[in-house]
């Protein structure tokens, strides 16, 4: 499965509600697990982005799906990278000319 590595901050709104924000983590954990994918690990940070985040879903396509349903609650944002592990990272070297 595709691993994401997404960083998020939390909007006005977001800020707002901060004591809400475990609640909500169950919420997306529980949507992400219908989806298919699962939470590799998840860390509320000080810094530039308020929370990083690590996940498995089945695709690409679910993936965006699941950032923008997400989005759409209007917590946070989101900015998320394709992350690659050792062994694919092997692969997609040894494909090169």
């Amino acid at each position: 499965m595709p691993k994401y590595v997404i960083l998020l901050n939390w909007t006005e709104e977001g800020v707002k509600n901060v004591k809400d924000t475990v609640n909500r983590y169950q919420a997306a954990k529980t949507l992400v697990e219908s989806k298919g994918g699962k939470f590799d690990a998840i860390f509320w940070t000080a810094g530039p982005y308020d929370i990083v985040a690590v996940t498995d879903v089945p695709d690409d396509e679910t993936g965006t799906a699941i950032n923008l349903q997400l989005g759409a609650t209007g917590n946070v944002r989101t900015l998320t990278m394709r992350a690659f592990t050792e062994d694919e990272m092997t692969g997609i070297i040894a494909k090169m000319d």
